[in-house]
């Protein structure tokens, strides 16, 4: 159905061509689900948007080869009409990012039936109705209210729902999905899975189904294609290529995953595996550094609460409660781990510690001060002792400023380094801590991967020498050979500065690896807590229980 033959793709910059696909040769049949797996930066992305050819020409420039579709032209030879007859009608695309892909200012069902519309060339009344249909068949609680709804008002497993319909409500014969599950959690993301696998059964069309989750990959496709720098290095069924992996980049992808390795092991990287073709299971040093005893916080009967409504005479007569009744102990070298659902209050519960939300009750003690009765000045000592690693390090640091500034900021305010020189030794350090060269520091962000650029977050929160680091989904975004370096690290810095972490996450294999304890949290409370491997090997609560079922299996 779908031919893709010696395809090559540059991007021209600064007077050279940069490579970013190497004659490429793939197909996808009718019926079947083909997984295209690699790292970030591996041209699966790209290979994906030329067949619907959304690459912007200039600066990608295709240099060779033809993607053929049921057309006696190659796609990438068609003038603009045709291909706008193919887009959204024969060939449907599920972005990773819905609410980036989605208009914030039209509602849901509207963008449904505009795809409808131009493509059926049917009246609005019908794509009306024929959009409720839709939301109905993807499984959206009541898809006639839904239709009116805007992004916003979705969460995220919805809109992404959104997104599947507009992309096969026109019952196209390919469907191609942009790691569409990646921002998801894990039990809205088996649903997801099972919704497309589903839809594609029913309609027996094909999918290029593209993501670097090995997890979801043996869940879902048929087949498997491995890319790496631009070039397909690996094909075949998935049982094949999981049970028996030909390529050793295909080994590494596999070895790479926390769920592979016991925890206190050093997790393997790519670049072990290509460099020696082969990786022994190396013990951490001090890997898991056990607690000492002393408790660092102690957070007691904590509630937030969100006001929602108010009347005329300003008070609260709807209230939203984000975290309900939690108290736990945070001892000093842990790392806790907290796992829990998109919505159930982990993020706010993490925020609340860090003096960035206000608590509605109970008590939160950080070295024995209640940080809930600080004042101004006590405020000012104490967010250097407690510091956030962002999950998305692009947002988090400021595009104008080159990464020596960003990391020199903090230093500046909390007085200790008020001379340039001593500022500049300060970052050098810094740079050497999460394994970035010196000259790092003349850079911007935008020059950075993403996971050098989660590096710099890391060393940022560093900076002011804290105790406590809240780790919220710090790296839940990033393929799993830079995940693998980032928990290495994270380790790394816990052994050598003693730290104590916080890590907050939906990827409940990462937890398991890199935690001395789990919290399982549900609606705004902990419904079980323990030993990482205890609550792993043998869950006590029914959503813990749940959980775990969800998570994919390789």
């Amino acid at each position: 159905m779908l031919q893709i033959r010696d395809l090559s793709i540059g991007f021209a910059s600064v007077g050279k061509l940069l490579p970013a696909v190497t004659t490429l040769n793939l197909e996808v049949y009718r019926g079947e689900i083909l997984a295209l797996v690699g790292e970030s930066g591996s041209g699966k992305s790209i290979t994906a948007l030329s067949v619907l050819q959304l690459l912007p020409q200039p600066p990608a420039l295709y240099t060779g080869g033809a993607i053929l579709f049921g057309e006696t032209q190659p796609i990438n030879l068609l003038a603009h009409p045709r291909m706008e007859a193919l887009r959204g009608n024969r060939i449907g695309m599920v972005f990773q990012e819905p609410m980036s892909a989605l208009n914030p200012v039209m509602t849901c069902g509207r963008q449904v039936a505009e795809v409808l519309v131009r493509h059926k060339k049917i009246s609005s009344k019908q794509a009306r109705l024929e959009a409720i249909s839709w939301l109905g068949k993807v499984q959206i609680p009541g898809p006639e209210a839904a239709y009116d709804k805007y992004p916003h008002q979705m969460s995220g497993g919805q809109k992404q729902r959104v997104m599947i319909a507009m992309a096969i409500c026109c019952k196209p014969d390919l469907l191609i999905c942009d790691e569409p599950t990646t921002a998801l959690d894990v039990t809205v993301q088996n649903e997801i899975l099972l919704l497309l696998s589903e839809l594609q059964q029913e309609s027996g069309m094909g999918v290029l189904f593209i993501t670097h989750d090995l997890g979801v990959v043996r869940q879902i496709a048929h087949r498997v294609a491995i890319m790496y720098r631009g070039k397909l290095v690996e094909t075949g069924s998935t049982g094949a290529v999981f049970n028996n992996p030909q390529q050793a980049y295909t080994r590494a992808l596999l070895a790479c995953r926390p769920s592979a390795q016991q925890p206190g092991t050093r997790l393997p990287v790519v670049a072990d595996f290509l460099e020696k073709h082969q990786v022994q299971e190396v013990p951490l040093q001090v890997t898991k550094m056990k607690a000492t005893g002393k408790v660092l916080a102690q957070v007691k009967d904590l509630v937030v609460r969100y006001t929602i409504a108010r009347n005329i005479w300003g008070k609260a007569t709807r209230q939203f409660q984000a975290v309900d009744g939690v108290s736990f102990e945070l001892l000093q070298g842990e790392t806790l781990g907290l796992v829990g659902e998109s919505g159930c209050g982990k993020t706010t519960l993490g925020r609340t510690l860090l003096g960035l939300e206000q608590p509605s009750e109970g008590s939160i003690c950080i070295n024995g001060r209640d940080i809930t009765r600080f004042n101004k000045q006590e405020w000012k000592g104490f967010r250097k002792a407690v510091q956030l690693v962002f999950q998305d390090p692009f947002a988090a640091l400021n595009p104008r400023l080159t990464i020596g500034d960003a990391l020199a900021e903090p230093l500046q305010l909390s007085g200790n380094f008020l001379q340039s020189q001593s500022r500049a030794k300060r970052v050098r350090q810094l740079l050497d801590l999460v394994q970035l060269p010196a000259d790092a520091a003349r850079r911007y962000p935008h020059e950075f991967s993403g996971g050098q650029r989660q590096r710099i977050v890391i060393a940022r929160a560093l900076a002011t020498e804290p105790g406590l680091l809240v780790c919220d989904e710090s790296v839940s975004a990033l393929d799993v050979s830079v995940q693998a370096q980032v928990l290495n690290l994270l380790n790394d810095l816990k052994a050598e500065l003693g730290l104590t972490l916080l890590f907050i996450s939906h990827d409940l294999s990462v937890v398991r690896y890199i935690s001395n304890r789990i919290m399982v949290m549900q609606a705004g409370r902990i419904v079980e807590s323990g030993d990482a491997a205890t609550v792993f090997t043998n869950p006590q609560h029914a959503y813990t229980r749940q959980l775990l079922a969800a998570v994919p299996k390789i």
